[in-house]
């Protein structure tokens, strides 16, 4: 049985899928997409779970997907902010399909965590607070893309995708009141518009 939609009444998630609510009915659920907006929090994991969230930072989350010490039987999609998130999603997508498959090896745990924090010491390092953790702006998210993709085998991120990106975030800074009326960007429309003609 699959189940979409928002139910904010979960009291927990059992190991076998098995789904309860709080009125005490439950469900057999295939995917559980939990949102929870821009604060994170997993109450439906339990006290004893191996993840924590301290300043809004879920920890330890290897490329911000796996949870360390249970990878790759729990991941996270989409908790990186300040992104394009459809491309993004989808890239996190493949890639965790590819681990689940076996067609792509997780490092060790103990690089794993290493890796994690390396992030942390680059937050200390640019004097960010720990609630900045999964913040991609100053184009990390590119390069975090461009990972992913790599690992998956897939292309990289369209340069006129990042092009523009970065032209929208010069219109929102110079024109803050106007930026969604008004651009500068048509060559990167017509770029775009040119690539798309590859699906048609």
């Amino acid at each position: 049985m699959t189940t979409c939609g928002f139910i904010p009444w979960i009291d927990h998630a059992q190991g076998d899928g098995t789904v309860v609510f709080q009125d005490g009915s439950s469900i057999k659920a295939d995917v559980i997409m939990h949102c929870t907006g821009y604060l994170y929090d997993f109450p439906f994991l339990g006290d004893d779970s191996t993840i924590t969230v301290d300043d809004n930072c879920v920890d330890p989350l290897y490329k911000h997907v796996f949870p360390i010490e249970v990878a790759p039987d729990l991941s996270f999609i989409g908790v990186p902010w300040k992104v394009i998130p459809f491309p993004l999603f989808e890239l996190q997508s493949k890639w965790v399909a590819g681990i689940l498959s076996g067609r792509i090896k997780l490092p060790s745990k103990d690089e794993m965590m290493e890796d994690v924090k390396a992030i942390y010491s680059r937050l200390e390092t640019r004097g960010w607070p720990k609630r900045y953790t999964h913040n991609f702006s100053g184009g990390y998210q590119f390069e975090y893309d461009d990972w992913l993709a790599e690992q998956c085998g897939h292309p990289p991120i369209e340069e006129w995708r990042k092009l523009m990106y970065a032209a929208n975030a010069k219109n929102k800074a110079a024109r803050p009141e106007r930026y969604r009326d008004e651009w500068d960007d048509d060559g990167l429309v017509a770029l775009a518009n040119e690539d798309f003609k590859k699906y048609f």
